[in-house]
């Protein structure tokens, strides 16, 4: 069983090959779903593959990021020399790098990345005939799940075993985008699931009674970190997870330091090798001999848990390993910063320029260490190093847990009346190192010259592959104009009528998507041309009452899977799906790239919803070959960057409708997680005082903002720029009358209602 270790820089790299790993993984320049202080530069990953390719260890590259139209050409540039390169796989998520690999770059391998959000069986027998040799999981998934998907497939599994866990399921979180546009399926993530946050209570009030101490405590669900996850850290579940099939063990950290991967690594290797020795024993003697071994087990966890806990990380549990509702996964009351958590300080004081604070240390401390403050009212942290500590009147290089210490800090990292602050140690004073020379990596000139030979030798094939894939000013500018028949002329229409509602006429076509059967069953004061439906346990136990309702119009119905399926639900979702087609329905939509397969060989009409991720015109291209016929681009798009897509769509003749989501409350958040003090359906503010409510409904809970986003005032600019269709999405949303009737307005453009926000549409999406 394979040890994967990260490394977001050289320190990083060699402490986790010093430390036993068996493989390394680094972030490819430009497109990696980590926010690096600096990517790692092309010759510093050839050093790399180099030193591995010597020494019998395997270089894996992520290269994991959502890619948007306007960055395919460094994309293609950048997989033509690392094919050149020659690392063991590549780590993907986007659907576009896929297509590139396999039409101009194939000596590279694939593994499908965790934010490829493979929650089952049929996502890992999906992702094979797509010819990924290896699937690293989703990381909200049971050791009973894991080990029923490793007994169906050959395919190499790969499971995160410690680190930072998100809250939202991986490639589903839509939160950090949607407050400013940083993607986290991008590696832009302004970690909002770290927040406090507190429920307003009824009147309009945060937390509990007015200037009670629990109103943000986090106690009694009145408020605090609620999503903030704590670290994942599987050391007991190893055996386990060797047992269950698992090829490969993945520590997480790009971003953390090297002082982190050194001791994490240790303590895995200390597991994987007790396994194996415990393994060849059972072979070798039999049980008794294996019994007798395994009395050692709890003597080398306890060895390997020491070692991990002095890596500084968060507080950590077992995750989902144990149980789809982990009840320790979340401290409400506890910011979840990462770092030894040194204490509280008891006063802040200014001493000529520089400012002092003064606390009783948890934890040992030396001149020299990383420190990070952490404001609790306002969530502010920032990050120094020490340069001057006091014992008394006297400075001291180093201080022991207990001692009451005074520290010098940056003066204008404290506000002026500033309390609440946590101080927290992340890294430990830097040591002497060996060189690049010493440890036995290449020389960097040596490797710089080979990276610009290579570029120079695929110079030529890399204006090639641009030419044929990417939008091109000699393309753009022999595209036609966008066929608008049909379509009007860009302005919403509302047409009077003497009696009865007032029927709308959109400049495209709509489709309106409702959880709600009511108002499919309800005389709707507009006429979408089509509708939307979620297959669930609900909509589906009443296909009966629908058809007979709607008539021929079931025609017009698109049923919509869910994007996550959990691996007991896929025999039944399956059969439900039969019986939809057997009814009559042709239409559904999919909510996950791997659902395609299952209508193989049947005659339907597929369309993908945004949750398939699709930011250029490769991704486009791979729905397509898997049957698409419409497809809704990522709603995190701006208005910039959908007009590129369907550019580069249309010059590379791609024969397929292309909507988007223009009304809705989005799932920011959609996860497994039902935490003891999540409220449901009431109202959550964030620090900034936005809104937020929570849901809860087959097995996933979901957090919606409370107001919903709007492009409908944009419907003639989405027309113009060739969008085929959009959506109207109710769900998570009101639908009494009057909500209907305020819908109508929106539609029509008549009457006065308020401004709602655009998403990213008038931004940027970074």
């Amino acid at each position: 069983m394979e040890l994967l270790a990260p490394a977001g820089n050289m320190e990083s790299f060699r402490a986790a090959v010093d430390a036993g790993a068996d493989a390394v993984y680094v972030g490819a320049p430009g497109f990696n779903a980590r926010n690096l202080a600096r990517d790692l530069r092309l010759d510093e990953i050839a050093a790399m593959i180099h030193y591995c390719r010597g020494h019998g260890l395997k270089f894996y590259l992520a290269a994991n990021s959502l890619v948007r139209e306007q960055d395919l050409p460094q994309v293609i540039e950048t997989l033509a020399i690392l094919e050149e390169l020659k690392p063991d796989a590549l780590i993907v998520q986007d659907l576009g790098v896929i297509k590139l690999v396999q039409d101009y770059f194939p000596a590279l391998p694939l593994h499908a990345s965790t934010l490829m959000a493979a929650h089952n069986s049929d996502a890992v027998r999906a992702f094979t005939d797509m010819g990924f040799e290896r699937v690293v999981l989703a990381r909200e998934l049971t050791l009973k799940e894991i080990s029923a998907i490793c007994k169906k497939t050959e395919t190499e599994i790969e499971v995160f075993v410690h680190g930072a866990m998100c809250f939202s399921y991986s490639g589903l979180c839509l939160f950090s985008s949607f407050l400013g546009g940083k993607s986290g399926l991008r590696g832009r993530c302004v970690q909002p699931c770290r927040r406090q946050y507190t429920w307003e209570a009824k009147g309009g009030m945060k937390g509990g009674k007015k200037g009670s101490k629990e109103s943000s405590s986090g106690q009694g669900g009145k408020g605090g970190y609620l999503f903030s996850m704590n670290d994942l850290g599987g050391l007991e579940a190893v055996p386990l997870l060797a047992e269950a099939g698992v090829a490969s063990l993945k520590i997480e950290g790009r971003l953390r330091t090297a002082h982190y991967v050194s001791h994490v690594v240790q303590a895995y290797r200390m597991m994987i090798d007790w396994h194996g020795r415990h393994s060849a024993a059972r072979a070798k003697d039999g049980e008794r001999a294996a019994d007798a071994d395994a009395g050692s087990f709890p003597s080398v966890l306890r060895k390997a848990q020491q070692l991990a806990e002095k890596a500084m990380s968060r507080k950590v549990g077992p995750g989902y390993f144990l149980s789809p509702q982990p009840a320790e996964a979340i401290t409400p009351y506890h910011s979840g910063n990462t770092g030894l958590h040194l204490g509280r300080l008891d006063a802040v004081n200014q001493k000529k320029n520089s400012c002092y604070g003064t606390l009783t240390l948890k934890d040992e401390l030396e001149t020299g260490d990383r420190l990070r403050l952490h404001l609790d009212l306002t969530g502010e942290r920032h990050s120094f190093t020490l340069q001057e500590m006091l014992k008394g009147k006297e400075i001291v290089e180093q201080a022991l847990a207990g001692e009451k210490v005074q520290i010098a800090m940056p003066a204008d990292l404290i506000p002026a009346g500033a309390r609440m602050i946590d101080l927290y140690k992340v890294d430990v004073r830097t040591r002497p190192q060996v060189t690049d020379g010493e440890f036995g990596l290449p020389g960097m000139g040596e490797m710089k010259d080979l990276v610009v030979n290579v570029q120079e030798t695929q110079r030529r094939r890399i204006a090639t592959i641009c030419d044929e894939v990417c939008l091109t000013a000699d393309k753009d500018a022999r595209l036609l104009p966008v066929d608008k028949r049909g379509k009007g002329d860009g302005k919403p229409r509302a047409t009077p009528r003497k009696t009865g509602p007032v029927k709308v006429k959109l400049p495209l076509e709509w489709w309106l998507k409702t959880d709600s059967l009511k108002v499919l069953q309800e005389r709707l004061p507009f006429t979408p041309d089509r509708f939307l439906v979620p297959l669930d346990k609900t909509t589906v136990s009443q296909v009966g009452q629908i058809k007979r309702y709607m008539g021929q119009g079931i025609r017009n119905i698109t049923w919509c899977l869910p994007p996550v399926l959990f691996e007991s639900d896929l025999a039944q979702v399956q059969k439900q799906l039969t019986l939809l087609m057997r009814s009559g329905f042709k239409s559904f939509q999919i909510g996950h790239i791997s659902q395609a397969w299952m209508f193989k060989g049947e005659r339907v009409h597929l369309s993908c919803d945004y949750t398939v991720s699709l930011l250029n015109n490769q991704a486009l291209a791979a729905v397509i070959h898997l049957g698409a016929e419409a497809a809704q681009l990522s709603i995190e798009s701006d208005q910039r960057l959908l007009a590129d897509i369907i550019k580069g769509s249309r010059a590379n003749y791609q024969h397929v409708r292309k909507g988007l989501t223009v009304y809705g409350a989005p799932a920011l958040f959609t996860a497994r997680i039902a935490a003891r003090h999540f409220q449901y359906d009431r109202v959550l503010l964030s620090p900034k005082g936005e809104a937020f409510t929570m849901h809860k409904k087959d097995g996933l809970v979901r957090t919606v903002p409370r107001r919903p986003f709007s492009l409908l005032p944009y419907l003639g600019e989405l027309r113009d720029i060739g969008l085929d269709y959009v959506v109207v999405d109710l769900c998570n949303l009101p639908t009494s009358q009057q909500d209907m009737l305020a819908l109508t307005d929106r539609l029509s453009g008549v009457g006065r209602v308020a401004k709602l926000p655009t998403f990213n549409y008038l931004g940027v999406l970074e």
